[in-house]
């Protein structure tokens, strides 16, 4: 039996990253998909804390919130540094991919048909940032010497960013390093290959 279950929608999505961190460690898990009929009944609704998917459960133990699943797989798989310095500098990478992640979030629901080309046009001021961290750290990874959350997490936003852009990448040549590298993780890579990944839209309302 799969040790983890996750409930969620039929999209890529906020599940995506942890989908790949699981892959990447080499986890199973259980699938339970929601339609947005079921959900809209709202007797799922009533038991998440906070109102919201993805649930994720750990045995007995359910969590709401992407990125605190992230944190937890992160600590259970070794993915959050060697030690407190790093877990900090992570927690901080990760919160500055979410700020990117919310700005795209807010473009795809409330903005696509009038703010794409702005976007477009501002998303290098937000890649140099990492493109800066990833060139001081020389490792190929945004902390220390090893994969961390925080590098699944910008991973799976730029993957989003490269299908609303797919040239967005050419003038940061460490961040296009670090997506092949990424990518060619052969247990990344047979996720990225798989028809479970291909046939999860990325996101709800069909836009990308």
């Amino acid at each position: 039996m799969a040790p983890y279950t996750i409930t969620y929608f039929a999209v890529r999505g906020r599940c995506n990253a942890a989908r790949i961190m699981l892959s990447d460690q080499g986890q199973e898990w259980k699938e339970v998909v929601v339609t947005f009929d079921e959900w809209m009944k709202g007797d799922l609704k009533k038991t998440c804390v906070f109102g919201q998917l993805p649930k994720f459960e750990d045995g007995n133990l359910a969590l709401f919130q992407s990125n605190a699943i992230l944190r937890h797989l992160g600590r259970q798989h070794g993915a959050y540094g060697k030690n407190n310095k790093e877990a900090a500098l992570i927690d901080m990478l990760a919160d500055g991919v979410e700020d990117l992640r919310l700005k795209y979030i807010k473009l795809i629901y409330q903005e696509y048909e009038t703010g794409k080309d702005a976007y477009i046009k501002d998303l290098p001021n937000h890649l140099c940032k990492f493109e800066c961290v990833l060139e001081k750290n020389k490792t190929g990874f945004l902390v220390g010497d090893s994969i961390s959350l925080a590098d699944y997490s910008l991973f799976d936003v730029l993957l989003n960013q490269k299908v609303l852009s797919p040239t967005c990448l050419d003038s940061h040549p460490t961040l296009k390093s670090f997506m092949e590298k990424m990518s060619a993780r052969p247990k990344i890579k047979a996720y990225l290959d798989s028809d479970a990944y291909k046939k999860l839209p990325i996101n709800g309302n069909g836009k990308q």
